[in-house]
């Protein structure tokens, strides 16, 4: 009796942890993180042309997949050898469904071009911008120019992060929770208004690429390459140099904060006035990674 009042026991507690377990598996399942499950949509136009080719992309694939392996399968139960079937030796050749097999896959492709063509079009159109701010991309770190507003500034990996990472400590959320992506001076920038981008490089070449604004630039010495944005939700958006740089090339993150224009109008005259405490904290009041990490 006691042997088998302990088995029971025994399964009861193992029966528990399971649907314990499964319980919180479904839990975690139900929620999602929405960008582990697709690409993110982004905060301007260009990141929702990009989000809206990606779908368009998807959903026409799919099609694709859905026609050609339910053929496929039609095909190998409806003709398999259990019932009779034999290999068809005479056939060689179809003209018709040559063409077919041709034009249709043409056709798809115009209508895959068409809509790409012209989002990428739009995006390398900068008429009608308000601002201008070059980027420069050093060995390793950042340079912004708010053109014709003599505000001017390095920008490069906070020294918090910096520490940690040649200390060998280990970092924590608690220490260093954006590490390696912090800076210590922010770009800061008014939503709601076209931001157009000139960006070079001084030595070897970088990338300058924040997700959430849904492009990435090349920084070439010698070059100027020009990119726009329109930045439509205040928030902290993260990026990170996506050209290998140099043995420090992990290490020169971008940190863009957008806030309403009257806030940019308020660190832009604390850029100027050389107040950058006030700077700083004017940047604080954005919200934090309101899209996300990138």
């Amino acid at each position: 009796m006691k042997a088998a009042r302990a088995t029971r026991s025994g399964v009861t507690r193992i029966t528990v942890g399971l649907a314990a377990g499964l319980a919180s598996t479904l839990a975690w399942a139900s929620e999602p993180v929405r960008w582990q499950l697709n690409m993110p949509e982004g905060v301007t136009r260009t990141a929702e042309n990009a989000y809206e080719m990606h779908m368009l992309m998807l959903y026409i694939c799919i099609g694709i997949g859905l026609i050609v392996f339910g053929a496929m399968g039609y095909a190998m139960f409806k003709f398999r050898k259990s019932k009779g079937a034999v290999p068809d030796t005479g056939f060689t050749h179809s003209t018709k469904l040559e063409v077919i097999w041709t034009v249709v896959p043409v056709l798809i492709l115009v209508v895959m071009a068409w809509p790409a063509t012209v989002k990428v079009m739009e995006q390398y159109e900068t008429k009608g911008h308000e601002m201008t701010v070059k980027v420069t991309g050093y060995q390793w770190m950042w340079r912004y120019e708010i053109v014709g507003e003599d505000v001017n500034f390095i920008s490069r990996l906070d020294r918090e992060s910096d520490r940690i990472r040649q200390s060998g400590e280990r970092p924590t959320a608690e220490t260093a929770p954006h590490y390696l992506r912090e800076v210590d001076r922010v770009l800061v920038l008014p939503t709601e208004t076209k931001i157009r981008f000139v960006i070079t490089a001084d030595d070897v070449i970088h990338a300058w690429w924040v997700p959430a604004l849904g492009w990435k630039q090349d920084a070439i010495p010698g070059i100027i390459n020009e990119a726009w944005t329109e930045i439509r939700e205040p928030g902290t958006y993260r990026g990170v140099c996506a050209e290998l740089c140099g043995k420090d090339h992990g290490f020169m993150p971008i940190v863009v904060k957008a806030v309403p224009r009257a806030e940019y109008e308020a660190w832009l005259s604390a850029q100027k006035s050389g107040d950058l405490a006030e700077a700083a904290r004017i940047a604080a009041t954005a919200p934090a990674d309101a899209g996300g990490e990138g």
